[in-house]
């Protein structure tokens, strides 16, 4: 198993942070808690409904990358960015990265009432004022989603 690996920077444009976890349970709920960390080094806290909305956001595209993204020894990334600039951002972006390429989600129409799974991603278009996929060479794709922040949610 890889540890983890922080990419942490400031740049001109936004506050930005990416790690690499292991495509296992334990590596989904890793990512969800380094997630909340950053989000209060942000200064946001727990009880935000921003903090929240991104902490599911970042659980369920997790365990979407290790249920229909895994490839056997490779890791999933997760990314965060606030920006555009310091002080002033406007959005909180997070990203989840894979090796399944091929297969980009789209929105289900619903999953059966008695589903144990398939709500994902309609939480995160729920919560999230955007999101998409997209495909990166060679075999790699990367689901994303936006949070406007606004009023009290701005720091």
């Amino acid at each position: 198993m890889k540890s983890e690996i922080t990419l942490a920077q400031q740049t001109d444009t936004a506050l930005c942070a990416g790690w690499q976890f292991p495509s296992t349970r334990r590596g989904a709920r890793r990512a969800r808690q380094t997630a909340a960390r950053q989000l209060i080094c942000w200064g946001w806290t727990p009880s935000d409904e921003l903090f929240q909305d991104a902490e599911l956001i970042v659980a369920e595209l997790a365990s979407n990358a290790i249920m229909h993204g895994h490839v056997r020894g490779d890791d999933f990334e997760l990314g965060m960015r606030l920006g555009p600039c310091p002080g002033l951002a406007t959005l909180l972006r997070i990203e989840v990265s894979d090796w399944r390429g091929e297969q980009v989600p789209s929105l289900p129409e619903g999953p059966a009432l008695d589903a144990e799974s398939g709500r994902g991603l309609l939480l995160v278009d729920a919560l999230a004022d955007r999101w998409g996929a997209v495909t990166r060479p060679p075999s790699r794709k990367t689901l994303w989603c936006e949070l406007d922040l606004t009023g009290s949610q701005q720091k």
